[in-house]
């Protein structure tokens, strides 16, 4: 089967993916759901009309999510995901030798089904390492009643229409911080703030009012169109926001890792804002 599919996530704008296979395409208890071969970006997903991963430029954003904060951080041992029913964060938190355990709360179990068998590049085997946890429930009822506490927690989640959208009020964000460990950090997928900044700026918002430290950091990642795209950062230790390259660059050695886009330079150089997103944020 082939014919395209469009994105009009934006206001005025729209994206178009020449689809040389349809592997899904219907509707789940919770969302629409379609897996298709794009001709120039591989297998990728859609929820609800939205792009949400691709073959191509997943590794950017998984990466991004997932290592920033915990090589940050310097001693993480359990993690907590919220959504990411792809698989991909959950593959590269694993590389970690540090992680003993993650926790993934996902709500919609066929993304899980769908994505191990469309998608098995995102994953890898991650879902079957005896260090997952993975819980079918609502990441917001989870983060208000954790079953554990964890030193690093990633918010991957969708934009904040249909059942993603309660992940971005302050009563979720607040039940951050019971998830968390002393010195923990929340890090949040936040859009494309040149076409979305009231959605940063609203997680922002929400950050301050919970950590000491809350700002964002930027990666681009070529199918999330019109700029780079921004991740939330919310930590009661400062510190790890100001971590030396060099310090970084041997955590990044210990750990085992092997990436195609983070390392010790982009990781700093993600925390350096241009002077549009600074006066968006301040």
């Amino acid at each position: 089967m082939t014919g395209s599919f469009t994105e009009k996530l934006h206001h005025g704008l729209g994206t178009i993916y020449d689809a040389e296979n349809v592997y899904f395409d219907s509707d789940t208890d919770h969302q629409r759901l379609v897996i298709f071969k794009s001709v120039r970006f591989g297998r990728m997903m859609m929820l609800d009309g939205v792009t949400q991963t691709t073959e191509a430029d997943e590794f950017i954003y998984h990466e991004m999510l997932t290592h920033v904060p915990i090589l940050a951080h310097g001693a993480v041992r359990k993690v907590l995901s919220i959504g990411g029913g792809d698989g991909g964060m959950l593959r590269e938190a694993l590389r970690h030798k540090s992680v003993e355990k993650v926790t993934m709360v996902e709500i919609d179990p066929i993304v899980v089904e769908l994505s191990r068998q469309h998608l098995p590049n995102h994953s890898q085997g991650a879902f079957d390492d005896p260090r997952t946890d993975l819980v079918f429930a609502d990441g917001a009822a989870f983060a208000a009643n954790p079953i554990d506490t964890y030193d690093v927690m990633i918010i991957d989640s969708t934009d904040p229409i249909g059942p993603g959208e309660v992940l971005f009020e302050s009563g979720f964000y607040a039940n951050t911080r019971k998830c968390l460990n002393p010195g923990g950090i929340v890090v949040t997928q936040n859009g494309v703030p040149f076409m979305q900044a009231d959605e940063l700026k609203g997680t922002l918002r929400h950050l301050r009012h919970f950590y000491k430290d809350a700002s964002c950091y930027i990666a681009t990642v070529p199918t999330y169109v019109c700029g780079p795209m921004a991740f939330g950062w919310g930590t009661d230790e400062p510190a790890h926001r100001q971590v030396p390259a060099g310090e970084i660059a041997k955590r990044y050695a210990a750990s085992g890792l092997q990436t195609r886009y983070v390392n010790a330079e982009i990781h700093k150089a993600a925390f350096a804002l241009p002077n549009f997103l600074r006066d968006m944020i301040a």
